[in-house]
């Protein structure tokens, strides 16, 4: 079970969350077997935005998980396309 969590809220043109969502199929697996403390990542659509719930072990995996290669070298590079705006970035501690 999931004790803190990473929300990125994206926006997105509807013409492109076909590929946003690609992006995070295609980092769904190499995340949740390579990351520490990762347990879950889903993406939720909204009339508005998409946003990618990612759940962590521990808040401070949650913040390392930011500063990693497969983040800011893979994830964040092949979303740059199709981003309206900068992403909004929240974490969580389950109490």
């Amino acid at each position: 079970m999931a004790k803190s969590y990473l929300e990125i809220t994206l926006k997105v043109n509807d013409a492109d969350r076909g590929s946003a969502a690609g992006v995070y199929s295609t980092y769904k697996a190499p995340f949740l077997e390579k990351i520490k403390g990762a347990v879950s990542k889903e993406l939720l659509v909204r009339t508005d935005d998409v946003q990618v719930l990612h759940g962590f072990e521990s808040v401070e995996d949650a913040e390392a998980y930011l500063s990693t290669a497969l983040f800011n070298n893979d994830v964040v590079v092949a979303l740059k396309p199709y981003l309206q705006d900068n992403p909004e970035v929240r974490i969580y501690a389950v109490v």
